[in-house]
């Protein structure tokens, strides 16, 4: 968490942050087209309204410029930089949704569900303190694995919070699933299921070894009462998918304004897209860096093969124009040095600690050769 225009550099409190948020007569908040970025957005937008604070909300992606002409005395920006920002969340280490939670909880209205969602979304596991908070208001864990829908081939098949042999898959899903009795849903029941994808994923010789480490995220999921999708992690990631399919659509849909079927099916689409993408692609190792040429959804690509592929602690994904770098350790910060990467070739680039995004028009080995400059 960072804020601009600030002489010490230290990085405001939640505290801090709901005395300006209440103190503004109109609030921007600029997000991410990620879904931890949205979710954490969509919490913000809930905690204001709730205490009568007027408010507008976009998605920008990176590099995009998130500059506006607008009269809000107060800019945030929620999982990526914005140069006219007055506080900047989400781009260190820290979860925008993390940050999101703990001030929302200072304005007194906070959205569990879709917070756990977005700090899910970002990959990391939510604080021990956050989850008790989130216990208190009926979330709980349950056996089984983290998809957003109750057919369990389906979810799995479509799922971008893990990567198997079957995933992208729904007749390879369904064909790992068929010595389990998916129709007959009880804990014994998920349990199986998810030792099968825990076995799938840590007994193939091409998983990397933090895929172990990551799949654990995609096990035992939250699930909320009356929640919005059949898991917490399920949610964030349709979320995620939303936001980089159609920006325009993802904090409607955090807030409750887009039917949750229709979201599914750019889910599913994205999924599809991603996992066909990673098989696909074409991979160069250097030192400290795993390069992957694929075809089209850069982001989930780089995120996936980081968490369960990559040798290297950093990933650049990229097709014909667009580049995703995403980092597992302290490597970074990525933003900028995918900004100064993509000035190399003319291109715009940007982003956060620990991912970085880059437009350009040149050949893609001129744009790799580029970011290795900068490493």
């Amino acid at each position: 968490m960072s804020t601009t225009g600030r002489s010490d550099g230290s990085a405001p409190v939640a505290s801090d942050i709901a005395a300006r948020l209440r103190e503004a007569d109109l609030v921007r908040l600029v997000a991410g087209a990620t879904g931890d970025a949205v979710a954490a957005t969509a919490v913000l937008a809930t905690a204001l309204e709730a205490d009568a604070v007027a408010h507008q909300c976009s998605v920008v992606p990176v590099p995009e410029s998130a500059r506006r002409a607008t009269d809000a005395d107060l800019t945030v920006g929620v999982g990526r930089h914005a140069a006219d920002a007055d506080i900047t969340l989400g781009t260190d280490r820290e979860p925008a949704s993390s940050t999101a939670f703990a001030v929302a909880t200072e304005l007194g209205a906070v959205d569990y569900e879709l917070a756990l969602a977005g700090i899910t979304a970002a990959g990391v596991s939510p604080k021990s303190d956050t989850l008790a908070a989130a216990n208190a208001a009926g979330i709980e864990r349950r056996p089984g694995v983290a998809i957003p829908t109750g057919d369990i081939a389906d979810g799995l098949a479509h799922a971008t919070l893990v990567h198997a042999s079957f995933s992208g898959d729904t007749e390879a899903t369904e064909a790992a699933l068929e010595d389990i009795d998916a129709e007959d849903e009880d804990e014994e029941m998920r349990r199986q299921v998810a030792s099968m994808v825990a076995f799938a994923v840590c007994g193939d010789e091409a998983t990397a070894p933090r895929g172990a480490e990551a799949v654990e995220r995609f096990l035992r999921p939250l699930v909320a009462p009356g929640g919005r999708f059949e898991t917490v992690e399920g949610y964030g990631n349709v979320l995620d998918a939303t936001a980089r399919e159609q920006p325009g659509r993802a904090v409607p849909l955090a807030l409750g304004a887009v039917d949750p079927d229709q979201a599914l099916d750019l889910w599913r689409t994205h999924g599809q897209r991603a996992h066909e993408a990673i098989r696909s692609a074409s991979t160069g190792r250097y030192d400290g860096l795993y390069v992957v040429r694929c075809d089209g959804a850069v982001g989930t690509v780089a995120r996936l093969v980081a968490a369960y592929r990559s040798p290297e602690p950093v990933v650049l994904a990229l097709d014909d124009d667009e580049a995703v770098a995403v980092s597992v350790d302290e490597t970074g910060p990525l933003g900028s040095q995918m900004e100064t990467a993509a000035s190399r070739v003319d291109g715009r680039g940007g982003g956060t600690e620990t991912t970085g995004r880059a437009r350009f028009d040149c050949d893609p080995t001129a744009f790799v050769a580029a970011f290795r400059e900068g490493q």
